[in-house]
């Protein structure tokens, strides 16, 4: 299938702001201006590179996502892509209209209502006055601001300009559609129904170039990914490689934490990760495998291993385990290795996954072991602490219709 985005070997430089605080700066600036002569250098070392040879081409039904860090050139590319400005080399082809989701309610004039704004907001994002009129009433209800509509929008909270700006964005019915972390406006439900609507737009056919902070709703919508770093690619693939790839980039090249390796206790740590990567969805098996030496000549007996998933906003465990209560011993001396899964129903959110030594005689913990940070990734929305992996069964006339569930339980840690 031809690709309907091709984004190829783009390059784009911007120069850093010169301020000329003194008339021997500005003179010898001013003569090169008239004389015309620059920099001999082709890059001056005022100037750096915000997008390096980045290449990526998005066909029809394709939804690619774009992560990084900040500065990473995501903001660029964006902007490049909505010609907002030029590349400084390269060539963007986009066949069809492209519609942009960014800073929904940025356009709106204060002054004016919400009924006015609407009608102004589609006429700058291309749409005629018939077109606005005919989709008036669908845009209102999207938005749940029907009782205001005739306010001026100064008079709107936050999440109501958001709400507004947003139904108005996702109305446009673009040929090609760029979405800047858009699902983050309004509240909880709001949210649910806008990821929804971008959800049904991108299964509409239209290519779809998502940038988001919010790795959850990546994995769900994107067929395909990319990582910036620094302008260039970093990792490209299925969504969750490229996420896995920017977590190993954010705390695994750092390593665990200080693995806690006292020598004198004869317990040596040395390794602990994971076997498919520091993301998961909600409710599925994580891997850790931890790896160290013990010499137990020098230490107690009653010293056994231990893990623990631990929420790092407040430390306190979320889940802890030990192998006094798996039957699972460490031994006198010599190398060790375990492999511990774990099903992880959780809440979508960031959590710590640490290997200790518990003594099982004084129910302390002895020795602090290395710790990785897990992202947890929402799969089927849910509310309250902990997943339940919930079974939904539909009977018509005593028969069952239709059975949606989630993955069978197993029996974990």
């Amino acid at each position: 299938m031809e690709p309907s985005l091709i984004f190829d070997r783009v390059w784009k430089r911007f120069r850093r702001g010169k301020v000329h605080d003194s008339l021997r700066d500005l003179i010898p600036s001013i003569a090169r201006r008239l004389t015309g002569r620059q920099s001999s250098h082709p890059l001056d070392q005022r100037d750096f590179w915000a997008v390096r040879d980045l290449s990526f081409q998005v066909a029809p039904g394709e939804v690619l996502g774009i992560i990084g860090a900040n500065g990473a050139g995501k903001s660029t590319v964006l902007k490049i892509l909505n010609r907002i400005m030029e590349p400084t080399a390269g060539r963007v082809q986009a066949n069809g209209k492209i519609g942009a989701l960014i800073e929904v309610s940025a356009g709106f004039h204060q002054d004016l209502t919400g009924r006015q704004n609407v009608f102004l907001q589609g006429a700058i994002m291309g749409m005629r006055k018939a077109e606005v009129r005919r989709k008036f009433d669908e845009i209102v209800e999207f938005s749940g601001v029907a009782d205001f509509i005739d306010t001026p929008v100064k008079r709107y909270s936050s999440g109501m300009n958001a709400r507004l700006g947003f139904a108005i964005a996702a109305h446009l019915e673009p040929d090609i559609l760029i979405i800047d972390e858009v699902l983050a406006v309004g509240d909880a439900s709001f949210q649910q129904k806008a990821f929804r609507r971008i959800k049904s737009m991108a299964e509409g056919g239209a290519p779809v170039v998502l940038v988001s902070h919010q790795l959850d709703r990546i994995a769900e919508l994107c067929t395909k990914a990319i990582l910036l770093d620094h302008g260039t690619v970093e990792a490209e693939g299925t969504a969750m490689h490229c996420i896995n790839e920017y977590l190993h980039g954010l705390h695994g090249l750092h390593g665990p934490r200080p693995a806690g390796n006292h020598a004198h206790t004869g317990i040596r740590f040395d390794m602990l990760r994971t076997t498919n990567g520091l993301a998961v969805f909600s409710g599925q098996d994580l891997t850790v495998i931890v790896k160290g030496r013990a010499d137990l000549s020098d230490a107690p007996e009653s010293w056994i291993p231990a893990f623990r998933v631990v929420d790092p906003a407040t430390e306190s465990d979320v889940h802890s385990v030990t192998g006094y209560q798996r039957h699972i011993p460490l031994p006198v001396s010599g190398d060790f290795e375990y492999h511990i899964t774990a099903q992880m129903n959780l809440p979508a959110g960031q959590y710590g996954v640490e290997a200790f030594i518990w003594d099982s005689v004084s129910n302390a913990h002895v020795i602090t072991g290395p710790r990785l940070q897990i992202e947890v990734l929402e799969s089927t929305p849910f509310y309250g602490g902990v997943q339940m992996n919930s079974r939904w069964q539909v009977l018509e006339s005593g028969v069952p219709d239709q059975l949606s569930e989630s993955p069978p339980l197993q029996s974990k840690l």
